[in-house]
């Protein structure tokens, strides 16, 4: 019988979220470090964890930078701090401003102090060549290679230029990097065939990236689910729900837009999401079954 994945993504979607779901669907831990091991660059590690999320428990797949690739990702005041009404202060410089991290329960890291480079702007071509010499099957190495392409063309159309000419974070960072190949790794390990994905769900208004301060939902998100028409759902949610790494990845895999009218849920996984938004916070991913006829 197919294997088949509805990934409910009402409360937006990213690399992370996905990482996290999938790993709590049952994908294998063990096989994901010695993955993300083999990738040959250093500059991150990643803690694995169970957190709540209101009454719910969920996986938390959390890729930590070194100090000097840090980003501020998961750092609400740096992006959304711009915003008076928001209730932060307006902040100059946070390039010492350490990420904070939660109490874990059943921890566990991985460090990566080995290297071929250290710097977390690459071009789409070499990405490509890391993943190609990592150690994942092709099915996983060809779903990775499909989401950063998109996620590549998308910025390129943004930004005003040819794929081959750009070179910037969206494509090289680290933790796109470990995000999307963990999660073509734990897509591939749990043996899915189809990926039904009704829509996303985003927010409105604006948050700050190194380009600046953007609209809600970003224009790389924009492009992915205009060129992959996939349905695009705002809440009253101020902030941003969807990033271009987890609209990507939705695009790479997905293979359905609509549920069968009648379906038995046989496994649920939960991917707990980092910024703290009025939503339930968490990325669901259901394995279904159909009667076929």
């Amino acid at each position: 019988m197919s294997q088949i994945l509805y990934i409910d993504a009402s409360a937006g979607i990213s690399g992370d979220m996905t990482v996290g779901a999938l790993l709590d669907l049952g994908a294998d831990t063990e096989g994901l470090k010695r993955v993300l091991e083999s990738l040959g660059v250093s500059g991150f590690n990643i803690e694995i964890s169970r957190v709540k999320k209101g009454d719910t428990e969920c996986c938390d797949f959390d890729v930590i930078l070194d100090k000097k690739f840090e980003n501020h990702d998961h750092d609400m005041e740096y992006l959304y701090g711009h915003e008076k009404e928001g209730g932060f202060e307006v902040l100059t410089d946070l390039t010492d401003k350490d990420e904070k991290h939660g109490d874990y329960e059943h921890h566990h890291g991985i460090t990566h102090g080995h290297t071929h480079e250290h710097t977390d702007e690459r071009s789409l071509s070499d990405v490509i060549r890391i993943i190609e010499a990592c150690d994942l099957s092709e099915g996983a190495k060809r779903i990775s290679k499909k989401t950063f392409e998109i996620v590549a063309d998308a910025e390129a159309k943004v930004h005003g230029r040819s794929v081959d000419e750009v070179h910037f974070h969206e494509v090289g960072a680290l933790d796109s990097i470990a995000d999307i190949v963990a999660a073509a790794y734990c897509i591939d390990d749990l043996g899915i065939d189809e990926v039904i994905i009704t829509h996303l769900t985003d927010g409105h208004g604006t948050v700050r990236c190194r380009h600046g301060i953007i609209p809600v939902p970003v224009p790389a998100v924009n492009e992915i689910v205009i060129k992959n028409e996939i349905p695009l759902e705002i809440c009253d949610v101020k902030g941003e729900l969807v990033t271009p790494t987890g609209a990507a990845f939705a695009a790479a895999v997905r293979s359905g837009s609509e549920l069968p009218a009648s379906y038995r849920i046989i496994k649920s996984g939960y991917g707990s999401g980092k910024r703290d938004y009025p939503t339930h916070g968490f990325l669901a991913a259901h394995i279904i079954e159909v009667d076929r006829v």
